[in-house]
């Protein structure tokens, strides 16, 4: 059998306009490309051309591998910035590797390390960013002033991701939850594993058909992981092995946010399975192309 070129169904063409910002395999899990192939028929013994359709090749995590199978094409999202409330460094937790996996989509990541700044700092610096990043820690930081100034960046349609972990690393993200949308999490679950599609009646792994989950089939859930309460608004992104909710989206009155309970794999196990492209789906969604449309992409 002999492969004479490859038609590749989820090639990198843009949706949409020229200044589309989502690959075209947007919210396909599994992958696949249209394969021409000689074979020999056995009756005739002639050489006939067939398709096949294939999975497209995976990395060593049954994920499709490269960039043309993340949510966003690379470089969509040049000039935006995320602005992270990065309250927990220990353990070497220096933002290194969401930094560089977001570069590749156009994000630039301006942090707060250990302590907010004024709420009134707080506000000019949102009102250059795309969106929040808040990263917990074990007491709170983050006073009404800050959550005032958060509520009004979330209410305005920009991103909010909110990201917790195990007891009790979750003061500051169960305060903003709460102030938001009324939300929290709890616990300290043993994690550690690969969770792959949530299927089959299954109650651990990833949602399917979802723009956050493109391209992943599997993804680590974190090691020691708090568990999502579940909410009528929020829709389940990742289970994790034991069942329990670890991440979810809300998505409601043009209004977009997450709620995480494992922020270690953001630098322990980094690069395990889906990680770097979770990372880069979930910031190319909390953008919120669908409300703001061209003011958020990179000109051309």
């Amino acid at each position: 059998m002999k492969k004479l070129f490859l038609s590749c169904l989820a090639s990198v063409l843009l949706i949409g306009s020229a200044h589309a910002q989502y690959n075209s395999i947007a919210k396909q899990n599994v992958i696949t490309e249209e394969v021409q192939v000689e074979r020999v028929n056995q009756a005739t013994q002639e050489v006939e051309i067939i398709t096949e359709v294939r999975e497209v090749q995976a990395d060593s995590y049954g994920n499709a591998e490269g960039n043309q199978y993340d949510l966003a094409v690379d470089g969509a999202f040049e000039g935006q910035t995320i602005a992270v409330l990065h309250l927990y460094t220990g353990e070497g937790f220096d933002f290194s590797y969401p930094t560089a996996s977001l570069k590749e989509k156009g994000f630039s990541v301006y942090r707060w390390i250990n302590n907010p700044p004024s709420a009134e700092e707080l506000e000019k610096a949102l009102d250059k960013s795309c969106q929040l990043w808040i990263v917990s820690s074990n007491r709170r930081k983050l006073n009404e002033d800050h959550a005032k100034v958060i509520k009004k960046y979330f209410d305005s349609g920009k991103g909010v991701y909110i990201w917790g972990d195990n007891q009790p690393y979750y003061a500051d993200a169960n305060y903003i939850a709460d102030y938001l949308i009324g939300n929290s999490m709890t616990g300290n679950v043993m994690g550690d594993q690969t969770v792959g599609l949530l299927e089959n009646e299954k109650k651990s792994g990833i949602m399917p058909n979802h723009l956050i989950t493109t391209g992943l089939q599997n993804i680590y859930e974190g090691i020691t992981i708090a568990t999502i309460a579940e909410h009528k608004d929020l829709t389940p992104i990742i289970y994790g092995s034991s069942g329990n909710l670890v991440t979810a989206a809300y998505e409601k009155d043009g209004k977009r946010l997450l709620v995480d309970g494992g922020f270690t794999r953001l630098f322990l196990k980094w690069d395990t399975a889906g990680t770097g492209r979770y990372v880069k789906n979930a910031a190319a969604w909390l953008v919120n192309y669908e409300r703001f449309g061209d003011e958020v992409i990179a000109k051309k």
